[in-house]
């Protein structure tokens, strides 16, 4: 099949929403399938880090200044995204696609628009969802209350009724876009790539070559350095661990820096705690590699699903984490549970598990199995099915 994915952001970025973009795409191409992604003007070629015949078309540099990678909302995306609809349009009308695969709710809602432009080409439009639009606008903090909000709210639901099919990230959401559409939503988890983590040096080796002490329990958090993935939590939580634990050394990897930068300089953790930037995705299982202890302190606020989850446990690592139907679905008896969603709780979770090894090999142990079932290859048999699927038959 021809499939043309809509990606309304600076594809490839390090960080969980393009993940997801990305290994989907390549798990679809192994199946057979053409890919064309249409995407914002900025963005690293994948092309660059793995062998694809995938076609990244890119709109026309107009905010050539618009340089944001990180997630997040922005004013400006809207004149990003009316220049998306042209280039997927001119996409949808020479390429002709079978199905149009939209991520986000603005690729969602450009889909839609080119859909019903082209309507005779009998496009299928297959919507798949990473989160809740508004909350992840309140999250950012570009939304209070009041009308503006409600007035999201109620854009939202009217594009979670839209296009043939619906998919998302995780159970949250899938069950609540299901209330919304009225209809059955197939919840298509991330994926991990195994093949990342195999033939890497050992777990010593690898502390040696990034530099980290080899007397320490290494306690890791990869990925977006912003609120709504609960990092207003890590941060507290590394300091209530620390006055607690002198065993510990934390790794902060991701992006943007400037937030935790300060907060470890401001509390004199300078030496308990390092930070990578940037982190390139492809150079994670080196990271991953030499830790101990994993952390997501993610809640549910967005209904966001947490891709991270899976590369920990490809590492085999046991995780500390907020106790979320998402969570305990991948994790089962490898995860390490914060009793509340709090940084003094999650700070509790990590000094049990700190202060006892057995438990962390056999976490660690559990992780690794489970990853197994995870795969992008499934994730990707998945969509092929809903594609084959309509409305009166999809179940």
């Amino acid at each position: 099949m021809k499939i043309l994915v809509i990606a309304p952001t600076p594809f490839f970025a390090d960080r969980g929403t393009h993940i997801r973009i990305l290994e989907e795409a390549l798990a679809l191409e192994k199946l057979g399938h053409e890919i064309t992604v249409a995407t914002y003007h900025i963005g690293r070629d994948v092309d660059l880090e793995v062998e694809t015949k995938m076609d990244v078309r890119r709109i026309r540099r107009l905010l050539f200044w618009y340089r944001k990678l990180e997630a997040g909302p922005d004013w400006q995306k809207i004149v990003l995204d009316l220049l998306l609809i042209k280039k997927t349009l001119f996409l949808a009308r020479t390429q002709k696609p079978d199905v149009i695969h939209a991520h986000l709710h603005e690729g969602v809602l450009i889909g839609w628009v080119v859909q019903k432009i082209l309507f005779w080409r009998k496009m299928k439009l297959v919507c798949d969802f990473h989160g809740s639009l508004t909350k992840e606008m309140v999250s950012h903090s570009y939304l209070g209350g009041g009308l503006l909000k409600k007035f999201f709210e109620l854009i939202e639901r009217m594009i979670d009724r839209l296009g043939d099919l619906a998919l998302a990230s995780s159970w949250e959401n899938s069950q609540e876009i299901k209330e919304i559409r009225g209809e059955e939503v197939a919840t298509v988890l991330d994926g991990v790539n195994l093949e990342y983590y195999k033939n890497l040096p050992s777990k010593e080796e690898s502390k040696k070559e990034l530099e980290l002490p080899s007397d320490k329990i290494i306690v890791s958090y990869t990925g977006a350095l912003v609120p709504n993935k609960g990092t207003d939590y890590l941060f507290k939580a590394i300091s209530l661990v620390l006055e607690k634990n002198k065993d510990a050394f934390f790794v902060v990897a991701g992006f943007p820096v400037e937030g935790i930068e300060k907060y470890v300089k401001e509390n004199g953790l300078v030496e308990s705690v390092r930070i990578i930037h940037p982190l390139n995705y492809f150079e994670l299982p080196k990271v991953l590699n030499a830790s101990d202890i994993a952390i997501d302190p993610k809640d549910s606020s967005t209904k966001q699903a947490s891709g991270k989850i899976l590369q920990y446990m490809a590492s085999g690592l046991p995780i500390v984490c907020f106790d979320r139907q998402n969570n305990r679905e991948y994790l089962a008896e490898s995860g390490q549970y914060a009793k509340e969603i709090s940084a003094e709780s999650l700070a509790e979770a990590i000094v049990d598990l700190l202060e006892d090894k057995e438990k962390i090999k056999t976490k660690g142990e559990i992780s690794r199995s489970r990853s197994e079932l995870f795969s992008w290859e499934k994730s990707a048999r998945m969509i092929e099915v809903i594609y084959a699927k309509n409305k009166k038959t999809f179940q």
